[in-house]
């Protein structure tokens, strides 16, 4: 399993990649958009919080704390992908604004296509070889490829067939989990996940930087004025990644090789799964406080369950 997983690495991580879009899509319609003009504010505050504050926070942390090599391509990587599925599931059971974290999920992934191999360039140059080119085009190709078109197609699947597009979504989440299980196994496996050689130290600093990411949030809300379901969706937005996304561009820049080890890359690997598994945690809190400061559940969150 461990040689098998490391010649095909990239793809386990396309597989899991498209599966999520997928089942993403099938559950998004146009009108979900529609927040974009009738929110304005809490669309454009929600985004630019993403988009621009969530690389700041990354910045001065690996500044802040002198963090290199891996873990801190892993922390840039975490930085400039996109919110996930899940922050959308999970602002609905803290009885947050779920139409306004689906329009930005959807939004931030589109400018993802542009903005993360600019904000990996602009964050982790400095780490990488002097010999080391940022394949901006093939990532922007991917990005389209593995998170645009599956999108887009699990959006028409919905549209022509919506009856059953509910099934279609959670079977592709569970495909895609299931990818990401083979994903860990596999590493395992091949010796590529060692919590000894990641070290604590580096544990705790995935752990502060969802603490750090989640109060940013929460401040920048605070002082545009959002309302509590709109801090929450947005929030969520934050602090959960598409570690999915995460998984496959380290994939692509990092790969996998027999009888080579790659300290680089497999400290990146451990740190976008150290974060995936810990930010469940910091969301589960973050449940728990929007359902006290959110007393009913939105209209759009009853309609879509």
């Amino acid at each position: 399993m461990g040689i098998f997983y490391l010649e095909h690495e990239y793809w386990f991580a396309v597989f899991q990649l498209v599966l999520a879009m997928l089942g993403m899509g099938a559950t998004l319609a146009p009108s979900d958009f529609r927040e974009v003009v009738l929110e304005p504010k809490a669309v454009t505050s929600g985004s630019a919080i993403q988009l621009l504050v969530a690389p700041l926070v990354a910045f001065l942390f690996i500044q802040a704390f002198g963090i290199v090599g891996g873990v801190a391509v892993g922390i840039a990587l975490i930085a400039a992908i996109p919110g996930g599925t899940t922050s959308n599931i999970f602002t609905h059971f803290a009885r947050g604004n779920v139409a306004l974290s689906i329009t930005i999920t959807a939004l931030t992934t589109i400018a993802c296509l542009v903005t993360t191999p600019l904000i990996l360039e602009l964050l982790i140059a400095q780490y990488m070889p002097d010999s080391f080119v940022m394949p901006r085009g093939d990532m922007m190709s991917e990005i389209a490829l593995t998170l645009l078109l599956p999108l887009a197609i699990g959006m028409a699947y919905f549209h022509f067939l919506p009856g059953s597009a509910a099934s279609f979504s959670k079977w592709c989440i569970r495909g895609s989990l299931l990818g990401l299980v083979f994903i860990v196994i596999g590493s395992a496996m091949s010796g590529r996940l060692d919590a000894g050689m990641f070290g604590l130290t580096n544990i705790l600093l995935i752990a502060l930087l969802i603490f750090t990411l989640a109060i940013a949030s929460w401040l920048v809300c605070r002082i545009v004025g959002m309302s509590t379901a709109d801090s929450t969706a947005i929030n969520m937005e934050v602090v959960v990644r598409n570690i999915n996304l995460g998984v496959m561009l380290k994939a692509s820049l990092f790969p996998a090789v027999i009888g080579k080890p790659d300290a680089i890359g497999d400290m990146v690997l451990f740190s976008l799964l150290a974060y995936g598994t810990m930010q469940l945690l910091i969301a589960t809190g973050l449940i728990t406080w929007g359902r006290r400061k959110n007393h009913a559940p939105s209209i759009k969150a009853a309609t879509r369950t």
